[in-house]
């Protein structure tokens, strides 16, 4: 009886430690995505660019002291939980209603733009890590792609430092494109539903994609954002083809430890994805969780911003940022080559 009783109390008190330990990075990364959010809402800047440009700031804050255990678990755990969470917000009957022709064009899209990027960047002086991690964000929906892509890479000493980089570089294009590509709609002539393929199956964040599709009208915002989910949905997919095919033709003692064979965030990710789909989320729930996703993520970035040294960010070069850029314009020529063919 006193053995369990010691056990008991040898269980709480590890658990009371591990808590005072993470307090004070969480609560740091909490206070950083807070901020982000407010400054969002009052200058209409993407709340992801705004927490990791803030978390950069602060960037002391993951280097030393008691804020260390909770940035890096903050970085990393809440990280995966909240793109875990992602799987609430798809239904694929809602997306089948998209049509067989645009299903195609879309899954198309995301594909070919990471085979392109594999393809194209040895010509720009960089390795296949950095060009699935920047061709799957861009294919697939952004700063939350790029973190799960870079849970199932092997690590390096450069690791965070391309994560940090392709983070800010599909957030700032995204923004961008949230400006330009209603214009460019317009002047195509595109019809709503056509110009709502378009915007959500080229922009790189869903928060940018909803903004840009209103911005047209309710119909084009509406099919903006079905596609954009579409583009969500492939990420589950995506990374766990992606983690078997790393874990088969990786060298350890070369690249690092071999990523899991199914990552326990992905496993998360079907199967809420598979419950919303059959409709067992209540919508208040299935709310509760999308709104949870969203800030877990955000507390996440601000966390990545505090581990980056931005020295080493600025060092990654010219190069990596015209990589970058021309996937993201391969990704709108092939949806809008298709969305010409197929009208």
């Amino acid at each position: 009886m006193l053995a369990k009783l010691d056990l008991k109390n040898h269980f709480g008190a590890d658990a009371k430690q591990t808590l005072r330990t993470l307090f004070p990075g969480v609560m740091v990364a909490i206070i950083v995505a807070v901020s982000a959010k407010f400054l969002s809402e009052h200058y209409a800047t993407p709340a992801m660019l705004m927490a990791l440009l803030l978390g950069i700031a602060l960037s002391f804050l993951g280097e030393e002291g008691k804020t260390v255990p909770g940035v890096n678990f903050s970085a990393k755990s809440l990280l995966r939980l909240g793109v875990a969470l992602l799987g609430v917000r798809i239904s694929m009957t809602l997306m089948v209603g998209l049509g067989w022709d645009l299903i195609a064009l879309v899954v198309g899209g995301v594909l070919s733009t990471i085979a392109f990027g594999l393809l194209i960047a040895g010509f720009f002086g960089h390795k296949w890590r950095f060009a699935f991690l920047t061709a799957g964000s861009v294919a697939i929906c952004g700063a939350s792609a790029a973190m799960a892509i870079s849970a199932i890479l092997p690590k390096d000493e450069r690791s965070e430092e391309r994560l940090i980089f392709t983070v800010l570089g599909v957030t700032v294009l995204s923004t961008i494109a949230m400006i330009a590509y209603p214009i460019l709609v317009r002047t195509l002539g595109m019809n709503e539903v056509a110009g709502g393929v378009f915007l959500g199956g080229t922009i790189h964040d869903v928060a940018q994609v909803v903004g840009a599709g209103f911005s047209i009208s309710e119909q084009t915002g509406d099919t903006a954002t079905l596609v954009k989910l579409f583009r969500v949905a492939m990420l589950a997919p995506v990374v766990l083809i992606a983690s078997l095919i790393i874990r088969g033709l990786t060298n350890s003692d070369e690249m690092g430890a071999r990523p899991p064979i199914l990552p326990g965030f992905v496993i998360g990710f079907l199967v809420l994805a598979a419950a919303s789909s059959f409709g067992l989320i209540p919508p208040f729930l299935s709310e509760l969780l999308s709104q949870t996703s969203r800030w877990l993520l955000l507390i996440a970035i601000a966390a990545v911003g505090m581990k980056t040294n931005l020295k080493q960010i600025l060092s990654v070069g010219g190069a990596a940022i015209a990589l970058i850029v021309v996937e993201t314009l391969f990704i709108a020529g092939v949806i809008l080559a298709g969305l010409t063919f197929l009208t």
